[in-house]
């Protein structure tokens, strides 16, 4: 439930972030004839992200389980690479975003009505689309039986939305280059675990061999039905008999994936911004 808590808070505090810098910047530039459209683009952004989120959950319910595993798989491997590319490229950019959103909305009003809902729209749907994928495999790897890995989204998402509001009213003041470089390094962690599955499911669809091939089998001592198996699992995607490819990929993308992510970084504004919005 943690891992799926920090996906929701994570993903959805970026979305939060970018709805605040662009409602923040009309209402004091006294653009608030803008802000209709702008809440145009992020509507439609949500809905097709949600809409993206059932048709990933509802479509493979209907494929054989070969089908699905190899589905899960493949979108599993797709929705880490996905991550990874955006952790990297939040670190890089988080005390640049303002400023970026900023010029990418002078141009829209500029532009008309129809630039600023699609400004409103990019900005805001590939976050939404990149969360419902990473969710919808995260959730997928984590699924116990239970609405738990669900419900860890749910209330990540609901907290991002408070902290952007308190963003907004100003009641909450953050350095957002370290917060994303933390959270980003935890959902390192969880994405290798998601990664590890995704093989899982490819192995079990046969598009991989090895599923018998167990790397190691402790399930006598964590069992994953005790309180303890439950908790590896919903935080690190543990599984006590994980194949060797499993074991393999898991640290193959692991160890080189954050040591990159946490090394130091050179930067021409050493000073950290604390944003407002």
């Amino acid at each position: 439930m943690f891992s799926n808590y920090l996906i929701g808070l994570r993903e959805g505090l970026e979305a939060s972030l970018v709805v605040c810098i662009l409602i923040a910047y009309l209402v004091k530039t006294d653009r608030r004839d803008a802000l209709k459209p702008i809440w145009t683009g992020i509507g439609v952004a949500v809905a097709l992200a949600f809409g993206f989120g059932c048709a990933l959950e509802f479509g493979s319910q209907e494929l054989t389980f070969e089908a699905q595993e190899a589905l899960g798989g493949s979108l599993s491997i797709l929705a880490v690479g996905l991550v990874t590319w955006m952790v990297f490229w939040m670190r890089r950019t988080a005390r640049h975003l303002k400023s970026e959103l900023h010029g990418r909305l002078d141009a829209a009003l500029a532009m008309g009505t129809g630039a600023l809902v699609a400004t409103a729209f990019l900005a805001v749907g590939r976050e939404g689309l990149e969360t419902a994928l990473f969710v919808w495999a995260s959730v997928h790897a984590a699924s116990d039986g239970t609405p738990r890995p669900l419900l860890g989204v749910a209330l990540g998402l609901l907290t991002a939305v408070l902290l952007g509001w308190l963003f907004y009213r100003g009641a909450l003041r953050i350095n957002l280059a370290k917060f994303f470089t933390w959270t980003g390094g935890m959902l390192v962690v969880v994405a290798a675990g998601v990664l590890a599955y995704g093989f899982h499911d490819l192995q079990e669809a046969d598009f991989l061999p090895g599923l018998t091939d167990k790397a190691f089998d402790i399930s006598g001592t964590i069992p994953p039905d005790s309180w303890y198996g439950t908790l590896l699992k919903g935080i690190f995607n543990f599984q006590p008999d994980p194949t060797t490819l499993q074991v393999a990929v898991w640290l193959l993308y692991l160890i080189p994936t954050l040591a990159l992510f946490l090394a130091p970084t050179r930067t021409t504004t050493p000073t950290p911004v604390r944003d407002k919005v």
